[in-house]
């Protein structure tokens, strides 16, 4: 018997679709003249952190007036932002003594802690005697943490099994997959959050090193920069594997979100770590390390980014796949955005194990100029940041 006539049109289309995504995957990645916002380094010699260097350029708006108690003060809308449970207590508290110490002690921006549970009496009272500034305490709506209806859960389980046997990291803890979506696309949608511009992202037991004598929320808005990074990494292949194909999809339908002086370059580079590339596509898998970032969430709410997250939400990656708030952040920055409006944060000195940032400065104590990794030699390979050195800059 015969195909039916509608069934034969359903099988063409989805032939041709087949054929039209694999173009986009395939062909080379549009030239775009990128203005960088620094130093371009063709070949990698030695660590620019090797270099020295104190802060980025002025205008810097330094500590006067920043009170904690001035409702004049120079501040602007924004918050230290972390998310965080009740049990990570003893592993934020020296995170945030060494953050007040070299930095928010002189500007004392609030700080906003969320948890999909209330936070304990204990956490709130030893929170907020480790600063002056005031600490605000929210807990995340269901609608924003459970798992979107959309998704199966016999598939749910089924994946976890298989990324489990490629050894993908907590891909079988339901709980890290809504948080990778909550950071991803749900946070700044937050009602707390409803009139607070820039954030700066903290998480327990990671490390500060260097004394930041300027407002660094000021400087993002002085110098007109939506992100700000300071680790750039390279990603499990196997974790993101439909990705950068959604990703395409979605650049089909919508083109206009491009922006002229982007990142793709960056995003696409199969010479560094071919195997990435192609067992994710088509992406590098290269990405900001988001557990630092300091960012504009006027981005995020912005209608190419929300519509992005919306496509990749219905997808169902999040949980099917393990795919994180970094690859997904950085990939919407490096096409959607000028590169210029993102900034390298050299100057401040940082580790989550096991990897560090850590400047030539005379404003740092305790950790290693140039040092990238801690541990196995084989940890220098996943740092991204030569890619881009070399197609964006360094500033």
């Amino acid at each position: 018997m015969g195909l039916a006539r509608p069934v034969r049109a359903l099988g063409l289309a989805s032939f041709c679709l087949f054929f039209f995504v694999a173009y986009l995957l395939l062909r080379e990645p549009p030239k775009v003249s990128v203005h960088s916002v620094g130093e371009k380094i063709e070949k990698w010699d030695k660590d620019p952190l090797l270099d020295p260097y104190v802060e980025p350029p002025e205008p810097l708006w330094r500590a006067d007036n920043y009170g904690a108690d001035n409702p004049n003060s120079p501040r602007i809308n924004a918050t230290l932002l972390s998310l965080v449970r009740n049990s990570e207590l003893n592993s934020l508290l020296p995170t945030m003594h060494q953050l007040e110490q070299h930095w928010n002690s002189k500007f004392n921006y609030p700080w906003t802690f969320f948890n999909d549970e209330p936070f304990s009496d204990e956490f709130k009272r030893r929170t907020q005697a480790a600063t002056k500034a005031k600490c605000n305490y929210e807990e995340i709506p269901k609608e924003h943490w459970d798992t979107p209806s959309w998704i199966n859960e016999d598939l749910f389980q089924e994946s976890s099994r298989i990324l489990a046997g490629e050894n993908i990291q907590y891909s079988n803890k339901v709980s890290y997959h809504r948080m990778c979506r909550w950071n991803s696309g749900v946070f700044y949608r937050h009602p707390a959050l409803e009139h607070t511009q820039y954030y700066w992202r903290v998480e327990p037991n990671v490390k500060f090193f260097c004394d930041i004598d300027y407002d660094v929320f000021r400087y993002m808005q002085d110098h007109n920069k939506t992100y700000g990074f300071n680790i750039n990494l390279y990603d499990a292949p196997q974790s993101i594997e439909t990705l950068w194909p959604e990703t395409i999809k979605f650049l089909a339908a919508h083109p206009e979100y491009i922006n002229p002086n982007n990142a793709m370059s960056w995003l696409t580079d199969s010479e560094r770590r071919p195997e990435h590339n192609r067992k994710a596509n088509g992406y590098s898998t290269c990405h900001f390390w988001s557990n630092f970032e300091i960012g504009d969430m006027n981005f995020f709410r912005g209608q190419a980014y929300e519509d992005y997250f919306n496509h990749l939400d219905r997808a169902g990656g999040f949980f099917y796949e393990r795919w994180g708030d970094a690859p997904v952040h950085s990939i919407a920055l490096g096409l959607f955005e000028d590169v210029s409006k993102i900034h390298w944060f050299r100057d401040i000195g940082y580790n989550h194990i096991p990897y560090f940032n850590c400047p030539n400065s005379p404003k740092c104590r305790g950790c290693t100029p140039g040092q990238f990794y801690a541990g196995e030699s084989w940890l220098q390979k996943e740092d991204c940041r030569p890619n881009w050195f070399k197609y964006v800059g360094t500033g």
